[in-house]
C-alpha cells in the first residue's frame, strides 16, 4: 500500500495505491476517509482505517494519470536530519564516523514534490545531491526508554533527496549546517509513503544518478546508526510530532567527494530507494 498526494501545489488531494507488486496497482480516492495525509491522519489510525476501507471496497477508484505528484505527507512541523551516518560518506567528507548522531534541521518549507523543478540557490556553485531514507513519525515521541520502542512510533518511510549547498553549509555556516540545507525546494519527498509494517528499513538499496550517470549505490545496512537508534536518540533531545520527517543520512558518491562536478542549470538528478520509488528533478538557476 502506498499513500500519495496529487494535484497542484496547495491543492493536492490524498490517494492510496493498493498492492506492492511490480505493476502500478490500482489507485483509490482517500477523501471518504480524510482530506489530508498529515500527522493527524497518521496518528489517528489512518493506515489501519485505509486498509479496512480497501478491504470493504469503500473507496472509489480514481485516475491520477497526468497529475502532479506532491510530497506524500502534508507539510511536517519538523524535518530533522542526520549527518555523516554512512562511514564511507564521512570519509569522503574528510571526517571519521561520528561517535554520536550528528543532528541538524531543515525548515519545513523546503519540502516539495518528487518531480518538481529543482532550484539552484542564487550565488551557488556547490549544490549537491543526497539520496536518503526518510522516516515519518506516527505518534508523539519523547523520552523513549530504548531503541526497542522506536518502531511503534514510526508511521512509514519515504524517499528523500537532501539537497545541500556546500559553501553555505561549510564555509558560511558559523559552525551549523542549516544555512546550506534550507534553500527553497531543498527537500523533495516521495513519490509515496509506505506504511512501516511493509518496509524493512535496514535492508533497502539506495541509488542516485546525475544526467543518467551513476553516482551513489549503497544500502541502508551501511548506516552507522539505524532507524531504531536514531528515533530513540532524538527523543532524548526533542519531541517529535506525528507527520515529522527524519532524514537518516546519505551514502558516498556526492559531489563533495571531489569525484564529480556540482549541479548546474539543466542537470537532471534521479534518486531511488527499493520499494519507495524514484524521483527526478531537472535543475534551473534560482
Amino acid at each position: 500500500m502506498k499513500f500519495l498526494r496529487v494535484g497542484e501545489p496547495g491543492a493536492e488531494r490524498p490517494v492510496v495505491r493498493a498492492g506492492n507488486g511490480p505493476g502500478p496497482g490500482r489507485t483509490y480516492d482517500l477523501r471518504p476517509l480524510t482530506d489530508r495525509i498529515d500527522g493527524a491522519f497518521l496518528a489517528s489510525g489512518g493506515t489501519e482505517r485505509t486498509r479496512q476501507a480497501l478491504a470493504e471496497d469503500a473507496l472509489p477508484e480514481t485516475d491520477c494519470s497526468g497529475l502532479r505528484v506532491g510530497a506524500p505527507v502534508e507539510r511536517p512541523s519538523a524535518v530533522v536530519c542526520i549527518g555523516m551516518n554512512y562511514a564511507a560518506h564521512a570519509a569522503e567528507s574528510g571526517a571519521e564516523p561520528p561517535a554520536s548522531p550528528v543532528v541538524f534541521l531543515k525548515t519545513p518549507n523546503t519540502v516539495t514534490g518528487p518531480y518538481d523543478t529543482g532550484r539552484i540557490p542564487r550565488g551557488s556553485r556547490t549544490t549537491d545531491w543526497e539520496v536518503e531514507l526518510g522516516v515519518v513519525i506516527g505518534r508523539h515521541t519523547s523520552y523513549l526508554e530504548g531503541p526497542w520502542q522506536s518502531r511503534d512510533h514510526v508511521a512509514g518511510y519515504v524517499l528523500a533527496n537532501d539537497l545541500s549547498e556546500r559553501t553555505f553549509q561549510l564555509d558560511d555556516s558559523g559552525g551549523q549546517w542549516s544555512k546550506g540545507k534550507c534553500a527553497p525546494g531543498f527537500t523533495p519527498l516521495g513519490p509515496w509513503l509506505v506504511p512501516a509494517d511493509e518496509v524493512d528499513p535496514d535492508r533497502l538499496s539506495m541509488r542516485s544518478w546525475v544526467n543518467g550517470e551513476p553516482r551513489q549505490d549503497s544500502t541502508t545496512a551501511d548506516m552507522v546508526f539505524g532507524v531504531d537508534v536514531l528515533v530513540h536518540h532524538l527523543s532524548r533531545y526533542m519531541a517529535l510530532e506525528p507527520g515529522d520527517v527524519v532524514l537518516t543520512g546519505t551514502p558516498e558518491g556526492v559531489a563533495l567527494s571531489g569525484k564529480f562536478p556540482y549541479l548546474g542549470a539543466g542537470d537532471v538528478v534521479e534518486t531511488e530507494i527499493s520499494g519507495l520509488g524514484r524521483q527526478r528533478q531537472r535543475f534551473e538557476q534560482g
